[in-house]
């Protein structure tokens, strides 16, 4: 039995998802699309969205000129985007390029500044799902060190 859910649980892992299926899968794009890739995903349950942090983000002109800093709310939608790639995997590509819009967005925290050169993991989780509304738990980290978490929850809905 054991063995039958291990078994399970390895088909279920894809390694990665490039940013061309991502595009296919959320109706995001830039300079707002958020991840550049997932890796890691268990379908319905959990994945690792990898956001590659460079200078030319845009909102780097501003924020701060002096001392880049990605801002904290981008981070939560750099989550949310993630968990949208989860929920549109397992619900399968008849969902692809639906609108997965915020319902709440709890416990955030922020932790430590994120800047040009970092590689952020989201490390994105389902709590639960119930009709079209998702619950997840996020932590983003660079090299380990956990940076933001916040649990929020979604709506899946047409255009």
């Amino acid at each position: 039995m054991q063995n039958d859910q291990a078994q399970e649980q390895q088909a279920a892992v894809r390694k990665e998802i490039d940013i061309n299926r991502i595009m296919q899968m959320i109706p995001h794009r830039y300079p707002f699309l958020m991840i550049d890739r997932v890796v890691d995903l268990v379908s319905g349950e959990s994945c690792v969205g990898v956001k590659n942090v460079t200078i030319n983000e845009p909102f780097f002109k501003g924020h701060f000129p002096a001392r880049p800093v990605m801002p904290g709310v981008l981070l939560i939608e750099a989550m949310a985007q993630t968990a949208a790639v989860i929920v549109v995997e397992k619900l399968g590509p008849e969902n692809e390029g639906k609108l997965v819009y915020f319902m709440t967005i709890d416990e955030a925290r922020f932790r430590k500044p994120i800047g040009p050169g970092d590689r952020v993991m989201i490390h994105c989780r389902k709590e639960r799902s119930r009709g079209p509304v998702w619950k997840f738990s996020a932590e983003a980290r660079v090299e380990g060190a956990l940076c933001a978490e916040a649990t929020y929850s979604a709506m899946i809905m047409d255009r």
